[in-house]
């Protein structure tokens, strides 16, 4: 019996330790390959990331490189995206009791974060999977992208000064590699003789980024040089040539910002004007947010979409890390990441971008936590308030309810309504409001003292190079009714009934 006894766990033993065996090789095997998949993935976006910075140099002019220029951009964001997804996935279980980073310590880290971390291993399957599938289809991409390459060579190299390039990261100017080119294309090309000028119209959401696109072609060596001068028309000045015509020679890029819909018989007035004053070659450029506006082009408008989820987290990470590395913060990653998915569908890069500039200054993960959860807490706020979300109300300049994004907020609420943008002709702003005492964005968030009593204008972001654009909004304590700021002038009296994106 003793020897049944002792057979029976020698045998027990032995499987045992057969499969804690087996379980550890498996699990050595398992790492191995997720090392070996994420060191080929980083060599691939090294490889694609040359060719889209080497592309972004060069005048294009084929529509098929322009293609296979959106496909390598597409895959090189989503294999961005994998990347620092796995990194954040492959962390430990979150401790929930304390947490402490940057010696800012949080008692109480909140439930979604625990929960996310806590589902981490059982994810982590599937997040190998997707770095295999983004390892692939970046390989694929990049594979059938050696035409690309040689073509390349044979394009004309752009004009870039440093002063430029700081100009080109410090406004958003991020992306658009295809519609940049197709624009520049457009104001290069050589016209007809007799023709009426080309109108080709920019077409977007709010704030994607339609005016930086257009200035920054017109800020281009080639596009200065070409014509003779470049004039920008606003809603007012649109009709004022409408009316009594009268506009300067030469050969003239004209860029029209329309924030109505234009009725035919003032457009129609406008390219009479522009026509019969300016030399052969000139050219107007359309930026509307007005699918209506689509009909005025003589040429195939540009029509600028919300970035994707992959582009924007990209974008944003860059922003808000500044000289950091995301793959050293792999917590900020994800954190980054539930804010993208906060912005990407509902708000807009112009959103983004002062959240990235105060969180830049503060790589901790409780205030970043702070971030996320005011945020969420201003979208529920506002949706109980109004009905609405922050977005919607903004785009109608309707008081916004940011109370909860405020450390220590006061007793009473904080609204805010976008009153002003400078150098934007969208708002009328009173020379009352002007005289108000400004608060930065930042500071609003960090230091509950800085509050002024009674109203004021907060700035949400300003630009650190000329010509210091600031985004300037309207605050009050909303204690009176929920009031809708002063519209924009409209164009013409005799008006289309507007479509938007």
């Amino acid at each position: 019996m003793e020897l049944a006894i002792s057979a029976v766990a020698g045998e027990l033993v032995s499987r045992f330790v057969s499969f804690v065996a087996d379980r550890y090789l498996h699990s050595s095997r398992s790492a191995q390959s997720e090392e070996k998949q994420v060191k080929k993935l980083q060599r691939l976006l090294l490889r694609a990331r040359t060719v889209v910075q080497e592309a972004d140099g060069r005048y294009i002019t084929n529509p098929g490189m322009l293609a296979q220029l959106s496909m390598l951009t597409d895959a090189m964001y989503r294999g961005y995206w994998a990347l620092g997804a796995f990194g954040y996935m492959s962390l430990e279980e979150t401790e929930t009791t304390s947490m402490e980073e940057g010696g800012v310590r949080n008692s109480s880290p909140p439930k979604c974060l625990r929960t996310v971390h806590g589902s981490a291993k059982k994810n982590k399957s599937m997040y190998l999977v997707d770095l295999q599938g983004e390892v692939e289809s970046l390989e694929d991409v990049i594979t059938g992208m050696m035409e690309l390459v040689v073509l390349l060579g044979g394009c004309d190299r752009m004009l870039r000064r440093p002063y430029d390039s700081y100009l080109y990261s410090d406004n958003i100017m991020f992306g658009r590699y295809a519609e940049k080119q197709k624009l520049l294309n457009f104001v290069l090309q050589h016209g007809s003789p007799g023709d009426a000028p080309a109108v080709l119209p920019v077409i977007g959401g709010p704030v994607v980024g339609k005016r930086t696109l257009v200035a920054h072609i017109c800020k281009d060596e080639r596009v200065s040089s070409h014509f003779s001068s470049i004039l920008h028309l606003n809603g007012d000045s649109f009709c004022r040539i409408a009316d009594h015509g009268g506009i300067m020679s030469g050969k003239i890029l004209v860029v029209v910002e329309l924030v109505s819909d234009v009725d035919e018989e003032d457009w129609a007035k406008f390219c009479l004007a522009v026509a019969t004053s300016m030399d052969n070659g000139s050219k107007v450029i359309i930026i509307s947010h007005l699918k209506n506006s689509e009909r005025l082009g003589t040429v195939e408008p540009i029509f600028l979409k919300t970035l994707s989820y992959e582009e924007f987290s990209y974008l944003f990470k860059t922003l808000a890390f500044g000289s950091a590395n995301p793959a050293q913060h792999p917590r900020l990653a994800w954190i980054a990441d539930e804010l993208v998915r906060e912005f990407q569908p509902e708000w807009s890069i112009g959103t983004a971008n002062p959240f990235a500039d105060i969180m830049r200054r503060n790589l901790s993960v409780h205030f970043w936590l702070c971030i996320l959860s005011g945020l969420r807490r201003v979208v529920e706020r506002n949706l109980s308030l109004f009905g609405e979300h922050p977005k919607l109300l903004a785009r109608r300049r309707h008081q916004v309810d940011v109370t909860d994004l405020v450390s220590h907020p006061m007793d009473s609420p904080l609204r805010v309504v976008a009153s002003c943008t400078s150098g934007s002709s969208h708002t009328e702003v009173t020379v009352e409001r002007e005289l108000l005492p400004r608060v930065r964005f930042g500071d609003l968030l960090t230091g509950p003292g800085v509050r002024p009593q009674g109203d004021f204008n907060v700035v949400t972001w300003e630009s650190r190079l000329p010509p210091y654009t600031s985004y300037v909004h309207f605050a009050t304590s909303g204690n009176g009714a929920p009031g809708v700021a002063q519209q924009s002038t409209p164009l013409s009296g005799r008006k289309r009934a507007a479509v938007p994106l």
